[in-house]
């Protein structure tokens, strides 16, 4: 078992080097507050970057302030975020999150996650209603510059094909699975790297395997042959 995770590690330090080398290092933007991120992440389930993006500006636009957003009608939040489907659930979703956040710190704000341990931000944004371990990881990876490896569509998938994780693995387990083989420091770049790959080349269908830097990393049994 330990054998197995050492050789674990090891492939996924290579996989880590290969894409920095075949796609560059991330870098990392200013990410503002964590709210801001929380709130666009919601926005981003179930639709594409392209709609979330529209519907996080559109809102931005409608109302100036968190407050604003929070304390106007529901129907205006969801007419404002229409573009990035389920708006009658992340409207409510949205405006509830606020409320807590306000409730909770007296300011629409989570800047103190950032100065709390791992564990207990972690914990902080797990138990609101619709944040589940994926959206935790990316907010605190995102605004927080923590060093965790949040596991999505995308990297998911990759990971199983790679086999880096089991095929029957969920994402939840894969966020698991995961945390102990990337190296230290590059949770970041990983991530990102294979975000981009899952969209470009190592898609759900069609994949385009023969163009795929990781080819030989690769252990999916359905990988297509290079001509």
């Amino acid at each position: 078992m330990a054998e197995n995770r050492r050789r674990l590690r090891d492939r996924t330090a290579e996989i880590a080097r290969v894409l920095e080398r075949e796609q560059g290092v991330p870098r990392r933007r200013a990410s503002g507050d964590p709210l801001d991120v929380l709130i666009k992440t919601v926005l981003s389930q179930s639709t594409s970057d392209g709609n979330r993006d529209l519907a996080y500006g559109r809102l931005r636009r409608r109302f100036l302030t968190w407050r604003e957003a929070m304390e106007a009608l529901r129907e205006e939040v969801a007419d404002a975020i229409h573009p990035a489907g389920l708006h009658r659930q992340k409207s409510e979703r949205i405006q509830e999150i606020l409320r807590w956040v306000n409730s909770t710190y007296s300011e629409l704000s989570l800047r103190s996650l950032c100065g709390m341990p791992a564990g207990e931000a972690f914990e902080t944004l797990t138990k609101l209603k619709g944040i589940g371990v994926k959206t935790a990881a990316v907010v605190l990876m995102i605004a927080c510059g923590r060093d965790l490896f949040p596991v999505d569509t995308h990297v998911h998938r990759i990971a199983r094909r790679l086999g880096l994780v089991p095929e029957s693995a969920n994402a939840v387990k894969t966020f698991r699975l995961m945390a102990p083989l990337v190296p230290e420091g590059k949770a970041y770049s990983l991530h990102m790297n294979l975000l981009e790959l899952g969209r470009t080349v190592c898609t759900a269908r069609r994949p385009r395997c023969a163009e795929c830097c990781l080819y030989d990393l690769c252990r999916w049994p359905e990988k297509l042959p290079k001509e």
